[in-house]
């Protein structure tokens, strides 16, 4: 029981420590760094919007190709451009969200820990004065009929 508890105590103490894992810290080295900061620059809707005013100026000369040409404009200007933005804002919103979710989630481990460390804490006392209530009794009854506990820790001599 004794390194039970003590496993318990170091994992509520290292998770203190080390609090919930968000995204954030995901961040690795000066590549990682960059990426990020061009990621959070182009995952915005205000360079999809960009985007997308730079791509309507070729739309004419697409409109003029004929067909063929505004489809392969459509899918290969337009929506590139277009939705590489618009998904990247998606998934920073998907990431928050996440974030969000897991802190609240290690919030509720980390009370449900030190719950559970308490109905432990409780359980004991309540076995310690269980045993002294039992030989509370016990000693009742002996001293009221004069013999032994039948608990077994007197015997009577044969």
């Amino acid at each position: 029981m004794m390194k039970a508890v003590n496993e318990a105590s170091a994992r509520v103490e290292e998770r203190k420590k080390t609090g919930a894992h968000l995204t954030t810290h995901e961040h690795v080295g000066l590549n990682g760094r960059i990426a990020v900061a061009i990621t959070n620059v182009v995952g915005t809707m205000w360079c999809a919007y960009v985007f997308a005013a730079i791509t309507l100026v070729s739309l004419p000369s697409a409109i003029q190709g004929g067909v063929s040409t505004l489809v392969a404009w459509v899918a290969q200007t337009f929506l590139q451009l277009v939705l590489l933005s618009v998904i990247m804002v998606g998934q920073k919103v998907a990431a928050a969200a996440s974030d969000k979710q897991a802190l609240q989630t290690y919030k509720d481990a980390e009370t449900l820990l030190k719950l559970q460390d308490e109905m432990r804490r409780l359980i004991e006392v309540n076995n310690a004065l269980t045993e002294a209530i039992h030989r509370a009794v016990l000693e009742t009854r002996s001293a009221s009929t004069g013999h032994p506990s039948a608990t077994g820790d007197s015997r009577p001599s044969t």
